[in-house]
Parts: C-alpha cells; sequence; structure tokens
C-alpha cells in the first residue's frame, strides 16, 4: 500500500508565509531596535532619576526628564557606534546609520528640553557630556580615550550616572547635601557598579585585553562573587540613613533579591536579552516598585 508523503512546492506552488510569522519577526526587529538604539537604558536612567525623586521627596522636573530620556539616547548612541565611525559621524553600516539618524531626531528635543533648565545645571551638564564625550574621543591626537584606561571604565560610567541620577535631581530643588543624601550617592554609585558587572561579564569574549575589565583580571566567577558582595553592601548602606522608610527597605530587598540571581543563577551571561533587556531593566522595575509602594501604602 502506497503512503502519501510530504508535498513538495513546485514552481506552480505559490509560497505563502504566515501573517503570524511576519508579525513576529517585525516585533522582533522593532524590539532589537529598541535595545540597540538604547531607548531601554534612556528609560532606565529616567527610573533611576524618579526614585531619587520619591527616595528624597522632592518634585519632578520635567524637562530634567525629558533631557535626560533624550540625551542618554544621543550619548549612548555616540559612544557605541562613534567609536567605530569615520571621524565619529561617518557610518558605513546601513543598520548603524538608522540608529544615527534616530539620534539625530533625539537630538533636537534634548535641545529643547535643554533650553528650560536653569543656566545653573548647564555647567554640569556640560561636564558629565564632556566625560561621556572623552569615553570615545581621545583627548588629544593619537592619545588614548577613557574607555581605553584600563580597569577605569566601570567607575567613569558610573560616576556619570550618579552624577545625572543623583547630582542634577538635587541641584535642580537646590537641596541641601545632608548625610542621607551623602548615603544615596555611595549607593547609587555601588548599584550602578553592580548593574555594570552582567555586562562586563556578557562582553567578555569581545573585549580587547588591554581594557582590563573586571572579569579580564579577577575571572568570571569572582566578579559574580563581587557583584553579591556589592549588592549586599547596597542594600545594608540603607540603614546608614538618618530618615528611613519601609517603602524603601521593601523597595531595596526586592531589587537586591533579583540581582543575587542574576549572579547566582546567572551561568550564561551571553544569552540574549539576559543583560541587554532584563539587567538594564531592573532600574525600571526598581522605580515600579517604589511607585507600587506608595500607592498602596
Amino acid at each position: 500500500m502506497k503512503t502519501a508523503g510530504p508535498k513538495l512546492l513546485t514552481n506552480n506552488q505559490p509560497f505563502s508565509v504566515r501573517p503570524d510569522f511576519l508579525r513576529m519577526k517585525l516585533l522582533k526587529t522593532l524590539f532589537d531596535f529598541y535595545l540597540n538604539a538604547s531607548v531601554h537604558v534612556a528609560f532606565a536612567v529616567v527610573s533611576l532619576i524618579l526614585s531619587t525623586i520619591v527616595l528624597l521627596g522632592i518634585s519632578p522636573n520635567s524637562s530634567l526628564l525629558g533631557f535626560t530620556f533624550f540625551g542618554t539616547i544621543v550619548c549612548y548612541n555616540f559612544v557605541k557606534y562613534g567609536v567605530e565611525a569615520e571621524k565619529y559621524l561617518i557610518v558605513s553600516n546601513t543598520y548603524h546609520r538608522s540608529i544615527q539618524v534616530f539620534s539625530f531626531v533625539c537630538f533636537v528635543p534634548a535641545l529643547y528640553f535643554l533650553f528650560q533648565l536653569d543656566q545653573e545645571i548647564w555647567m554640569v551638564l556640560l561636564i558629565l557630556s564632556l566625560i561621556s564625550a572623552l569615553y570615545a574621543i581621545p583627548f588629544l591626537p593619537n592619545a588614548k580615550n577613557l574607555r581605553s584606561l584600563g580597569g577605569f571604565k566601570i567607575y567613569i560610567v558610573a560616576l556619570v550616572w550618579v552624577g545625572f541620577t543623583v547630582f542634577l535631581p538635587i541641584l535642580d530643588q537646590q537641596a541641601a547635601l545632608t548625610w542621607d543624601i551623602w548615603v544615596l550617592f555611595c549607593q547609587r554609585f555601588v548599584l550602578v557598579i553592580v548593574l555594570l558587572l552582567p555586562f562586563e561579564i556578557r562582553d567578555l569574549k569581545w573585549d580587547r585585553k588591554a581594557l582590563k575589565t573586571l572579569p579580564q583580571v579577577i575571572g568570571i566567577e569572582r566578579t559574580k562573587r563581587l557583584g553579591i558582595f556589592l549588592t549586599i553592601l547596597w542594600f545594608l548602606f540603607t540603614f546608614l540613613k538618618d530618615e528611613l522608610y519601609q517603602t524603601e527597605i521593601w523597595s531595596r530587598f526586592v531589587v537586591s533579591l533579583i540581582l543575587l540571581v542574576v549572579f547566582f543563577y546567572g551561568k550564561n551571561m551571553q544569552k540574549n536579552y539576559l543583560v541587554s533587556f532584563w539587567v538594564e531593566g531592573i532600574p525600571i522595575i526598581w522605580c515600579g516598585i517604589l511607585w507600587l509602594l506608595i500607592g498602596f501604602g
């Protein structure tokens, strides 16, 4: 008895693509662009500013939030793709060119929000922007950029993030530098370093040895153990504050658990989206937890 085999497409049979497949492919393309064009990291930076605002009980400034969001996109894309571009502007890759065009579009609202801010904030923004630019551009011709300084990359990035997410909101509100704010400075610096460690592990196979990143110097397992130690330290710093609220304790506790899970069970940091979406999104999760606890508190 002859059994029916699989039907083969012939030249007379049209090949059709399922609409759901096309939709999934389109969504994946948009999602990858969302990550690669630094929109996700921009939301993360803004979320840290909002967390600072909630923790200190100060008023939000929509212009500062707007500038930070669009400015982060422009700055991060310049750092990521400008290094490989000719004269830091001309990119040959079509996909990178689309990100560059998107960055130029974001530069317009960034300028708009910048001119809405007080001029005393401009100087701090200039310094932070200069540090960010020097991260990609050499100090002098034939010199190295900040990214090339072995072992310093992670601390430079952490310093810039602290400046944007803690110092700028405080300066904008002209708040006094109390003990609790200094504790917040230290905590934010530690948190950013913790968030950067998974990226250091992920990029280990691509980073040049001259960069001397922590995984290159001490190895992956020790870097993970360092992340665990710094996460616990970040949480314990909370109890050094003079004014302490249950909302802050519980939100930091939940975020600490998430970070510990990443370092304990994140065996493959190179896995798609584990670092670039989930770890990068932890500040967004923390901000959401804070607002939820306040809403139900």
